[in-house]
């Protein structure tokens, strides 16, 4: 149904972006993809939907299996992505849980990054380990780490990178390499960078997940998560469970995300460019302890994040004088940052993640990942830059 996008893939990202996910056929000649608001399609005729019921035709039956305009936003994905094709879910955690139980079993076991999204880890770390599926945690910004943890049940290696919210880079054509090696599948999650900036399929992931929640949609105002694949099979044995499970998008949330991907370049652009000047502010702040954010050179992984990486993106953490008291401080004194979870979109948030985001993680086990109490994350939007700067030097100058 979607239109042929051959030409498209060897556009710029910013076509891609703008022009990815049309479809086929217009209605009336409409630029805007509609929104296929039904629950359910109609058949021409009973052997016709028979057909599309035994896999024969490609016709459209039923949301929670397809619909054309969840459909529009999974091309556009697979479009920027560079992959073979997208599955478009409600959330971004229905993309991450979804995805690793279709290929994880009673007695199969998981290694993952240990400083990843705090839902995520929960999920693994104690939801997953009620069906006999195991987990272990790493820093994975070292391979070598990666691969002391890989044991014979090993079938998924789960990344996430830059992670959050420590922002540590991991190598991922390192980790794909050795994936194949020991037969398991790498999935990425590349929610802080985004297929604009990071591109986990051409590094050689079997599968990437990511909220669209954040970057893609950037408006802070809908939920979504996308998986894409590498391959036909992959894809297929991901699309089953979904359709099963039902962690279906709805089509109005699809379009809403569709339309914040046609503006996903500038968006980043901006944001980023916002970020690199904000991080070489804070780093020599006397008011500011450490920073990390990957595009300063004095980041761990710097090298790697230039290497697979178009961009540093807009997330970084850091922390400050007296500590977790400092940063509580320093939370409660901005104004023009907003003090919330999430990330990615136009507006400037802030957070203490231990605290908040992974605060359901046993302290010691967070402290070991790298989330100490004084750690702050800030999403940088796409305010102006002085703006962001005089709020910052506002609110660190009320810390002691």
């Amino acid at each position: 149904m979607m239109k042929d996008d051959e030409r498209l893939r060897r556009m710029g990202k910013h076509t891609k972006a703008i022009h990815g996910g049309g479809l086929e056929k217009k209605v009336y000649g409409e630029i805007s993809v509609p929104i296929f608001q039904t629950s359910t399609f109609g058949f021409p005729s009973a052997a016709e939907g028979a057909a599309r019921f035994a896999g024969e035709s490609d016709g459209y039956i039923y949301t929670r299996l397809n619909n054309p305009t969840a459909n529009a936003l999974e091309e556009a994905m697979t479009l920027l992505e560079g992959g073979f094709a997208a599955i478009a879910s409600s959330t971004g955690m229905a993309a991450v849980t979804t995805t690793l139980l279709t290929f994880l079993s009673q007695g199969d076991h998981v290694v993952a990054t240990d400083s990843i999204y705090g839902a995520s880890r929960m999920a693994l770390q104690f939801e997953f380990a009620r069906f006999g599926i195991g987990a272990t945690f790493v820093d994975s910004s070292s391979t070598a780490n990666i691969e002391r943890a890989i044991g014979r049940n090993t079938k998924v290696i789960f990344l996430e990178t830059p992670t959050n919210p420590t922002m540590a880079v991991s190598d991922i054509r390192a980790a794909a390499e050795l994936a194949r090696a020991r037969g398991a599948i790498l999935v990425v999650d590349n929610t802080f960078a985004g297929p604009y900036l990071q591109r986990p399929l051409e590094l050689g992931a079997d599968i990437v997940v990511e909220s669209l929640t954040k970057f893609i949609n950037g408006h802070s105002d809908v939920l979504g998560g996308m998986v894409v694949t590498r391959n036909e099979e992959l894809h297929a044995q991901i699309k089953r469970m979904f359709t099963l499970f039902g962690g279906t998008i709805d089509p109005h949330q699809a379009w809403l995300i569709l339309r914040g991907l046609k503006t996903l370049p500038l968006r980043v652009e901006k944001a980023q460019d916002n970020a690199g000047r904000l991080a070489r502010f804070l780093s020599g702040h006397p008011k500011v302890t450490w920073l990390r954010y990957p595009g300063l050179p004095d980041h761990p992984q710097h090298e790697v994040a230039r290497r697979q990486m178009e961009g540093f993106g807009s997330m970084m953490s850091f922390g400050v004088k007296n500590g977790l008291e400092g940063g509580i401080t320093l939370m409660n004194a901005v104004h023009l940052i907003t003090l919330a979870v999430s990330l990615g979109g136009i507006d400037s948030l802030i957070e203490h993640p231990a605290s908040m985001t992974h605060a359901a993680i046993p302290r010691e086990e967070r402290e070991r990942a790298g989330i100490r109490d004084e750690l702050v994350r800030l999403s940088v939007g796409c305010e102006d830059f002085e703006d962001l700067r005089a709020d910052l030097e506002h609110a660190l100058s009320c810390i002691p």
